[in-house]
């Protein structure tokens, strides 16, 4: 029997939320709502979830408090939910840790569509042989078979999309990676987004393996075309 993934809804609008676990759950997903910012922290840290929609605009919490904090805590996905449409504003909840992001008013379908691809992602094992590759006489390593990454022998907390970047990039020391694509390997061929999701997610990674994220060292860019890792 398949595993039931759990997912947690963070959203004040009843009828949205309603209609949103009414369509998770006819796709068999166990889903758990909540109002309030501050109780999806607590939880998120007793829930064990698979993905948490977050709505941005909260009665208590800001979503962008809560996604914060939750990327602090775990690197569980996080689709962001927003009624702001300005690309700037898409580009902070990257840069805060959403995996991805639906602008209001949504299809409850793309949203479940968006939600099986990140899962898909996240939990498929077919792509990552067993394997360790390190760098820097093992300053950093990334440990394909456990998912784990550590750099001057600390674990580094990485989100599934930061994870299979770094990995895609560290296969292919030296080969330029376009964004466009790097959004196939990372979000999946399905993603509508936009290439200004890949600078986000290279970012919240260069801050975390990175000993100077301004001057980098393993993830270059390469000016008008994308990035590479160094040789």
């Amino acid at each position: 029997m398949a595993e039931v993934r759990k997912i947690l809804v963070v959203e004040d609008e009843k009828k949205i939320a309603e209609v949103i676990k009414a369509y998770l759950e006819r796709e068999d997903y166990l889903v758990t709502t909540t109002a309030s910012g501050a109780e999806a922290l607590t939880l998120a840290d007793s829930g064990n979830y698979d993905l948490i929609v977050l709505d941005l605009m909260l009665p208590d919490l800001s979503g962008e408090e809560v996604c914060a904090e939750l990327r602090r805590r775990s690197d569980v996905p996080i689709i962001m939910v927003t009624a702001r449409t300005a690309e700037d504003e898409k580009v902070h909840g990257l840069n805060i840790g959403a995996d991805d992001y639906l602008t209001k008013p949504f299809s409850p379908r793309e949203l479940v569509a968006r939600i099986k691809s990140i899962l898909r992602r996240t939990h498929s094992d077919t792509e990552f042989l067993a394997e360790k590759i390190d760098f820097d006489g093992e300053r950093l390593v990334i440990d394909v078979a456990r998912h784990e990454v550590r750099f001057d022998g600390e674990p580094v907390a990485l989100t599934p999309h930061e994870f299979k970047l770094l990995l895609t990039l560290a296969r292919h020391p030296g080969r330029v990676y376009s964004r466009y694509e790097l959004i196939n390997k990372v979000q999946g061929y399905d993603y509508e987004g936009y290439e200004r999701t890949i600078d986000a997610h290279v970012k919240n990674l260069r801050q975390k393996i990175e000993a100077d994220p301004k001057n980098p060292h393993y993830v270059l860019t390469v000016f008008g075309v994308g990035y590479k890792f160094a040789t």
